[in-house]
This record gives structure tokens, C-alpha cells and sequence, in this order.
């Protein structure tokens, strides 16, 4: 509540209210419940309820031990309120807030890994891959903040590339890695339905599936390889294989894209099935 903002002194006076009256009460009511009345057993004595003709009820009083253990969630409580946040706008005598309680442990753990990470800056990314406390370092800063998509094993899911193959949309140099961890990367794949048609994707499919060195049908194939329709850098021999490395930002076509980013699941054969 230390960093909550009511919208007016009427809710925060309702909140005090509320919290005063409710501690308040806990107190009347054991009181009231420990008052002797007239007319009252001893105690240790039978009352004069009786159940099923012979099922007395005694007048034992409360542990002492539990009383104490009452009173004393009462106490903590004011103190509580007193110290701390929660009894709405009074922040309490320390002042803490969840926002200083954040400052202060990041500063703490600037102190403490501050160094470590400054040093680390200083290394090559060859450096750092030969030093195996860097290594533990990255392997927990990766399943902390990278295996929700790509996995703990960094082969991803459906839908998140496979970090252990040799396939790589941006590169897969120190460089080039270090660029995509710091700023991010946006690929998206434009529909080809309407362009293709229904033929065309199945041409398309056979024609990756050729350039990957998988038994295909060498007519729809060839189909695809020669059609305006597919883009110039993916026609004839991959712009990978002339060039010696991958085009940025383009999955590497003879390593079957499909099959490397599997968007919905699929393997490409599963586009030519007819019906």
C-alpha cells in the first residue's frame, strides 16, 4: 500500500476505519466472551446444558497460552500499522515503499555483479565462450530470461527458432548474436496463398524440400524453380550458395525454412498433401 495512491481522503480514511475498527473488535470480543456472568458455573463446573439426557458441557476457560497468543497478533498488528504502510495514506514511521525496497536491492546487486559484468564487457565473446564461470553465468542468465521461447535446451517450440543448429536468420557470428540479444530482431513472412495458389504451394513445398537434399517430386519442383512467382532470391541457386553466407534476415532456403521454423508445427510435406 506504501506505493498506492488513493483518489481521495474519503477511501483512505474509509481503509483506517476499517482496519481500527476491525482490530478494535477482535479485542471487545474476547474480552466480552472472558466476562463473568451471573449466574455463571465455576469453572470446572457443569453448566446447565445437557444433551442426549446425559452430555453436560463444562466451564473450562481458554488456555492461558491461547489468550497470550491472541493478544499478541493484536500487538503485532498495531505495530505493524505503526512501522509500515496501511492505514491509507499514513506510510508509517519507516516510510518504506515497494519502490525504495526496489532501489535499494538494486543497488545492492549493482555492488555485488556490477564488477563482474564490468569486467565481462571488457572480454571478446571467444574470451568469454573459453571461461567457464562466464558460461555458468550466461547458462542461468539464459534460462532466466531466454528458455521461456527457445527452451532450456535452446531448441525452441513451435513458433521460436532452434538456437543449436547451424541455421540462422541474422547470423550466427559472436557479432551478430550479440546484436540480436541487445536489440532485438522483427521477421515476419508475408502470406503466399493468394499469390501461389493452391498449386504453387505445393510447387514451393517440393522445390524446398529439393534444395534441402530430400526426395521430392522433381516435376513440381522444377515447376517452382522456373516460376516468376517465387522470389528471384530463392530461384536457381540459393543466394547462400553463391555468396558463401546466409542473405540477413532470410531464412537460409537449403536448409528447408519450413522445417527449421515450423511457424505452425508442420513439416513441408504436409502443404503439398492433396486431399
Amino acid at each position: 500500500m506504501g506505493d498506492f495512491t488513493f483518489s481521495s481522503d474519503f477511501w483512505s480514511w474509509w481503509v483506517i476505519v476499517l482496519t481500527v475498527g476491525n482490530i478494535l473488535g477482535c479485542w471487545w470480543l474476547i474480552v466480552w466472551t472472558m466476562k463473568k456472568r451471573a449466574g455463571e458455573a465455576a469453572a470446572g463446573d457443569v453448566t446447565h446444558h445437557t444433551w442426549d439426557e446425559n452430555l453436560q458441557e463444562y466451564n473450562n476457560p481458554l488456555p492461558r497460552w491461547w489468550l497470550w497468543l491472541y493478544y499478541s497478533t493484536l500487538v503485532f498488528a498495531v505495530i505493524y500499522l505503526v512501522l509500515y504502510p496501511g492505514l491509507g495514506k499514513f506510510r508509517g514511521v519507516l516510510g518504506w515503499t515497494g519502490e525504495v525496497r526496489y532501489e535499494k536491492e538494486m543497488e545492492q546487486a549493482e555492488a555485488r555483479y556490477g564488477p563482474i559484468f564490468a569486467q565481462y564487457a571488457e572480454q571478446e565473446i571467444p574470451a568469454l565462450a573459453a571461461d567457464d564461470e562466464a558460461v555458468r553465468t550466461g547458462r542461468r542468465l539464459f534460462l532466466n530470461y531466454c528458455a521461456t521461447c527457445h527452451g532450456s535446451d535452446a531448441r525452441g517450440f513451435p513458433g521460436f527458432p532452434n538456437l543449436t543448429d547451424d541455421a540462422w536468420l541474422y547470423g550466427g557470428d559472436p557479432a551478430s548474436i550479440k546484436a540480436t540479444i541487445l536489440d532485438g530482431r522483427q521477421g515476419v513472412m508475408p502470406a503466399w496463398q493468394d499469390s501461389l495458389g493452391e498449386q504453387g504451394v505445393k510447387e514451393v513445398a517440393e522445390y524446398v524440400l529439393q534444395i534441402n537434399g530430400r526426395e521430392v517430386d522433381t516435376e513440381l519442383a522444377h515447376e517452382a524453380e522456373g516460376s516468376a512467382a517465387l522470389p528471384a532470391d530463392v530461384r536457381g541457386l540459393p543466394w547462400r550458395r553463391r555468396h558463401g553466407q546466409p542473405r540477413p534476415g532470410r531464412p537460409q532456403p537449403d536448409r528447408c525454412c519450413l522445417a527449421v521454423w515450423r511457424l505452425a508445427g508442420h513439416h513441408p510435406r504436409e502443404y503439398r498433401q492433396g486431399p
